[in-house]
């Protein structure tokens, strides 16, 4: 007699989620797993009906409950999630993230066959709109993201990262969560940390999330200066963590920018630098936006722009003092 599957906690962490989080938590719910399963909403200080809609979500099924993150912090809101869990599987879903059917059944079946502490898969990026759909094309294809299997697709196999993410707990408990001081790339830095501890980060393409881009060239803009930022804090506190893939935006940040500088002050050809740049997302965004409608097609230059510079100026302006803080909140506590 085969033994049932093993029990599993979803983590949520949620602020201002009330367009995306009943649709999420349902495509939770509708997972065909014949293991025991629970919900864990971590609640931030949301501006929006987003913890009526979760207190809705409660009431309508018991393996739903929520605990407060009064901080707001993605970081914080998992690890407060993970403390109040209870199962030996641990998967991780966004507020507006929605799982692919069978999901958390594939991904516990990969956990068995890989050996590996963490799977993921894609960041299948969807819009509702037409500027979401420029977005989700910009953010899938490797003129906007690279090489990143994550996000682009690829053959199964050992990974530095994976979107989300489905734990053993016990690889969760031994690096003792999340780092609350990572504001974003938290994700990264927990896997670089399993990684070096001797942990396998496997991604495979059978598991796919919807993703729901930011609804705004201000948003979009905003989340990827975070990105950047925050991806050089975890290169200063992880020696050795940096690929090289990651240098691109800040480079072309400064290339545009003394083009630009060139062009005014000394001669017109310093133009050629932003004029070149220019031309390559113009004619990227081409096979990005087959099948798109006009208008989604017209938008993705404008995303691919958003995304490289946003990034790169953040990477760029990212601030030594953050890089200390993290360093401080990780050094053990001094002995009497």
């Amino acid at each position: 007699m085969n033994a049932s599957p093993p029990a599993v906690s979803v983590i949520m962490p949620v602020l201002n989620e009330e367009r995306h989080l009943r649709d999420a938590v349902r495509h939770i719910l509708d997972q065909e797993y014949e293991g025991e399963m629970e919900v864990v909403i971590a609640l931030g200080p949301s501006t929006d009906r987003t913890d009526e809609i979760a207190a809705e979500l409660v009431m309508a099924d018991a393996r739903v409950r929520t605990v407060p993150n009064p901080t707001g912090r993605t970081p914080a809101a998992l690890n407060a999630a993970i403390e109040e869990s209870n199962h030996p599987i641990v998967v991780r879903v966004d507020g507006h993230g929605m799982l692919s059917p069978g999901y958390i059944a594939t991904a516990v079946r990969l956990l068995d066959e890989t050996g590996a502490q963490n799977v993921g898969g894609v960041m299948h990026a969807e819009g509702e709109n037409a500027w979401e759909d420029a977005v989700a094309a910009a953010m899938t294809s490797r003129i906007g993201v690279g090489g990143a299997a994550f996000h682009t697709g690829g053959a199964a196999g050992p990974a530095d990262t994976v979107y989300l993410g489905v734990f053993r707990r016990e690889a969760l408990e031994r690096q003792g969560g999340y780092n609350e001081e990572f504001i974003r790339a938290q994700d990264w830095e927990l896997n670089f940390r399993i990684r070096e501890a001797g942990g396998l980060i496997w991604f495979s393409p059978e598991l796919r999330v919807q993703y729901r881009p930011r609804p705004s060239v201000r948003a979009l803009a905003r989340q990827y200066k975070e990105y950047g930022r925050w991806r050089r804090v975890v290169a200063r506190h992880h020696g050795g963590s940096l690929n090289p893939r990651y240098l691109a935006p800040p480079a072309a940040v400064c290339a545009i920018a003394a083009g630009v500088l060139v062009g005014a002050v000394l001669t017109p050809f310093g133009f050629a630098v932003p004029a070149g740049y220019l031309a390559a997302i113009a004619a990227g965004s081409v096979p990005a936006g087959r099948g798109l409608s006009p208008r989604a097609r017209l938008r993705i230059p404008v995303a691919l722009a958003t995304m490289h510079l946003s990034w790169g100026f953040g990477f760029l302006t990212s601030p030594r003092a953050l890089a200390r803080e993290v360093a401080a909140s990780r050094r053990p506590p001094a002995t009497a």
